[in-house]
């Protein structure tokens, strides 16, 4: 269990990969780079996949599925996009095996070359834009609002669970509208949607923000970004909404008939969050004890672990159990009778710890006899008895577990409060950079040599220029030019 869990003062890095395995999440796999995620964290992610989905579905977009590799040629077509990725792809050249001779292994056929070399897909851009020119003809087939759940492929050479792995799962949307206006209301609309969820469901306070041109994603004219901090003092970028302009639908020929009966090309959007969300969930919120996750991703919210000796007491026991466990599936609380024998309740609760189960439910022969439940928080570690013939046991779980939701995105609220500094000097930049981190909210002068020179100096990127704040005129605090506003810093994952 918890026990022997390296301290995230101590050693972060190392408390999070261990966490991360001891928890049941995930795994390293026989494949270098990859990982397995194991049914507890496939459960996390499933509950994401379900909201995010619904918010898509809400919004008017539907799923569809393209194809996983990419013709070597359609990622020629995009220039900025083939040099943003071009080091991170995966390339299938041969079509088949053969003996090795010895009987006792295979090896690549020469002879089955491929005629031209398939991408394994870092991102779907340019096949689902080659297959959009067949969909759109005129403004009518217009807006075509698409997601596809995915995996893709980008070869990382240093990787960490969740957080960089060669191959991960996401999602991406890919959408075209008939005007400039329209797909940019789109990028923010799903930026949007982004911000929502990771606040709503993941309990994760965000800041909504635009890259800077250095940090945009390749073949986009604007990328637009959620950024989290973590507990270690780390930004993370937990999603992002591009707008491509019309690079994609030049680069494919995507053209449609205009309702003055003119031809024009289309206007694009991409946008996208993976299983990075995971990263972000278990450092945003977990302690030394183990996963804290928020009631509404978590799989198991309500767990009730029986405290007896004998078959008697446990017979008793289960059938308040059962009882209790009916009536939260019933009203949409997950819930878990623990009834094995093979661990006692002690092992149990440390265990349900670990996995961040946000109330756990003891009962013994005495709450049975009194009528009573004992109630333990995973957020506060904080327990209360509470007695059956006074409360409403079903409203009182459900207002608890709200009450988790909410405690747990205010402590993360205001974590990235206290770990976000106004700095206008270059010593004390990087002063509070090494001594502090977080967010530092400076002048920048705007200009792609300046923000390098920054990130050669310190590591700390621009992880964005906040959408919502106002103008403010200063000088720079590394060339000490002109800046019309602030931006966020941060040493970043």
């Amino acid at each position: 269990m918890s026990k022997g869990l390296p301290k995230r003062s101590e050693d972060y890095s190392l408390w999070y990969n261990e966490l991360v395995k001891r928890a049941d999440l995930a795994e390293n796999s026989a494949v270098r780079g990859c990982m397995v995620i194991k049914p507890y964290g496939y459960s996390i992610w499933e509950k994401m996949q379900q909201e995010l989905d619904k918010m898509f579905k809400k919004t008017g977009h539907s799923n569809a599925y393209f194809p996983l590799f990419i013709p070597k040629s359609f990622l020629s077509k995009e220039a900025s996009h083939v040099e943003g990725f071009a080091k991170e792809c995966a390339v299938v050249t041969h079509y088949r095996l053969k003996s090795d001779g010895s009987g006792k292994g295979v090896v690549v056929d020469p002879e089955a070359a491929l005629e031209e070399e398939l991408i394994v897909r870092p991102t779907s851009e340019t096949v689902i834009w080659s297959t959009y020119k067949n969909w759109i003809q005129s403004y009518r087939d217009l807006p075509l609002l698409v997601n596809q759940w995915a995996n893709v492929v980008r070869w990382e050479m240093r990787t960490r669970l969740f957080l960089r792995t060669a191959e991960f799962l996401w999602q991406e949307g890919h959408t075209a509208h008939e005007t400039k206006e329209q797909a940019v209301e789109e990028t923010l609309q799903m930026l949007d949607v982004y911000a929502d969820f990771a606040e709503k469901f993941m309990a994760l306070p965000v800041i909504k923000g635009v890259k800077s041109e250095n940090e945009r994603f390749a073949g986009a004219l604007d990328t637009y970004c959620i950024e989290a901090m973590m507990q270690d003092g780390k930004a993370l970028q937990a999603g992002t909404s591009h707008f491509l302009g019309q690079n994609f639908a030049k680069a494919f020929d995507v053209k449609y008939a205009t309702r003055e009966g003119g031809l024009e090309y289309v206007w694009g959007t991409s946008w996208g969050v993976s299983t990075r969300l995971m990263g972000a969930l278990i450092m945003a919120h977990s302690d030394d004890k183990g996963l804290v996750l928020p009631p509404k991703l978590a799989p198991i919210q309500v767990v009730i672990v029986p405290i007896y000796k004998g078959e008697q007491e446990l017979a008793e026991i289960r059938k308040k159990a059962d009882e209790l466990t009916e009536l939260f599936w019933d009203n949409g609380i997950s819930a878990k009778f623990d009834d094995r024998d093979t661990h006692k309740p002690g092992w149990k609760f440390a265990e349900y710890e670990l996995k961040g189960v946000p109330l756990r439910i003891g009962i013994g022969p005495r709450d049975l006899q009194n009528n009573t439940l004992e109630l333990a928080r995973r957020d506060t570690l904080t327990k209360s008895s509470v007695d059956l013939g006074e409360v409403d046991i079903l409203a009182h779980v459900k207002g608890l577990l709200e009450e988790i939701q909410t405690s747990i995105y205010q402590k993360a609220h205001n974590f990235r409060d206290t770990m976000t500094t106004e700095v206008n000097d270059w010593e004390e930049f990087k002063q509070v950079l090494e001594e502090k981190g977080g967010f530092i909210s400076s002048h920048w002068d705007g200009t792609t040599e300046t923000e390098e020179k920054i990130k050669e100096q310190t590591k700390a990127t621009i992880r964005c220029i906040p959408i919502d704040q106002v103008p403010q005129e200063g000088k720079c605090i590394l060339s000490g030019k002109p800046s019309k506003g602030r931006v966020l810093f941060a040493k970043s994952y």
